[in-house]
Order: structure tokens, then C-alpha cells, then sequence
């Protein structure tokens, strides 16, 4: 990417992107507030991780939305900033999971089934939304990504609820914890490296919205 001169001009911000953006931002912000509520009722560390996800996307989809338009550079630096959110949330859960290990309770099996299968139907419409556009910049690539591990997420929450129904036992509830985590950190090492090489490939001197002649 290094060997050329000029970069080409920043694509247009696509209309339909940004209403999908829009879209995607209200319903992880809803659904932030639903497992909130009900983590805590239902004392479900997976149900919590869930929901600061749900809020990590929401801001991840206004960062999108403010840098749509503009030049590869600002986009990829926001890549970052996003590779960075999805690290912390993985080490953040690591460190509940751990917790929970000596100082938890048993979750509500029935309370994690509901909610994980709520959130499933609520991310499953997310990355159907934003399918067509995963193989675009890193910006694109982070985005597809968190819909598709929330998607996975929802699923192994829902196994979980199981798991705690037949066993009694908080342990599938906290492995449960840990897998998301190590999604999270995955994917935030895959857009990291993929914004640094944009980064990388990019003139210095482009300013944003613009292009060299």
C-alpha cells in the first residue's frame, strides 16, 4: 500500500449506512438497559457482560457515524479507538468472571434464557442490516464484527441458562463470561491490525473529506 503516491479520494457516506448506523445505535442502547436490569436481578455475570457490550457497540456506532465521509486515515484512526473499547471490554469481563469465582451467586437460569434469546432476535437484526458492508475499511470490518460476536455471545448465553438450569452451578454462567471475553480481544486485535496497516498505507498530508490531485 506504501508504494503509492496518492491515496484515492474517501468513499461518499452512503445513505443507507448511515441509517443502519442510526439503527444499530438505538438498539444496543435499549438493549443496554435491558440486561443491565436484568443481570442484576437475575445475578448473571454473562448477562452483564452482555449488556457493557451493548453499550461498547453503542458508542462504536457513533464513532462510525461521526467519521462516515470522511479520509482513511480518520477512519482507521477511529478503527482504533474502537479496537482499543473491545480490549478493554474482554480484560473487563475477565476480571467480573474472576470475581465471581468467590464472591457470586447462583444466576437465574430462567431470567438468562429470556434475555439472551431477546438479545439474539435484537443483534441477529443488526448483522443482517450490516451484512453487505463487512468487507469494507477496518472502520466497516469492526463494525460487521461486534454484531457478529454479539450474535454468538446471545447464543452461548442462552446454553448457559441451561447449563446453570440442569447443573445448579454458577460455572456455565461464568465460562459463559470468559468465551465473550476472548471474542472481544480477538476481534480487537484483528481491527487494530488492519486500521494500523491503513494507517501505514495512508499519505501523511490528507486531511479529511479531501484528496490529493
Amino acid at each position: 500500500m506504501g508504494a503509492s503516491c496518492c491515496a484515492p479520494p474517501p468513499p461518499k457516506a452512503d445513505p443507507r449506512w448511515r441509517r443502519a448506523l442510526w439503527i444499530a445505535l438505538a438498539v444496543n442502547a435499549g438493549m443496554f438497559f435491558v440486561e443491565v436490569t436484568a443481570g442484576f436481578a437475575g445475578r448473571s455475570v454473562s448477562l452483564w457482560a452482555d449488556a457493557a457490550d451493548f453499550l461498547g457497540d453503542a458508542g462504536n456506532y457513533a464513532i462510525s457515524l461521526a467519521v462516515v465521509g470522511l479520509s482513511l486515515q480518520w477512519r482507521a484512526r477511529a478503527a482504533l479507538l474502537k479496537g482499543a473499547t473491545m480490549g478493554l471490554f474482554g480484560l473487563g469481563v475477565l476480571a467480573a468472571a474472576a470475581w465471581n469465582v468467590s464472591h457470586g451467586g447462583l444466576p437465574h437460569a430462567q431470567t438468562m434464557g429470556v434475555v439472551g434469546f431477546l438479545a439474539l432476535l435484537a443483534n441477529v437484526g443488526v448483522a443482517l442490516m450490516l451484512f453487505r458492508h463487512r468487507s469494507g475499511d477496518a472502520n466497516m470490518r469492526s463494525v460487521w464484527l461486534c454484531s457478529r460476536n454479539d450474535a454468538v455471545g446471545n447464543l452461548a448465553v442462552m446454553a448457559a441458562a441451561a447449563g446453570v438450569f440442569g447443573t445448579g452451578s454458577a460455572w456455565p454462567d461464568l465460562g459463559v463470561a470468559v468465551l465473550m471475553a476472548s471474542l472481544a480481544l480477538w476481534s480487537a486485535l484483528q481491527v487494530t491490525r488492519q486500521a494500523l496497516a491503513e494507517l501505514r498505507g495512508a499519505p501523511d498530508g490528507l486531511e479529511a473529506g479531501g484528496h490529493h490531485a
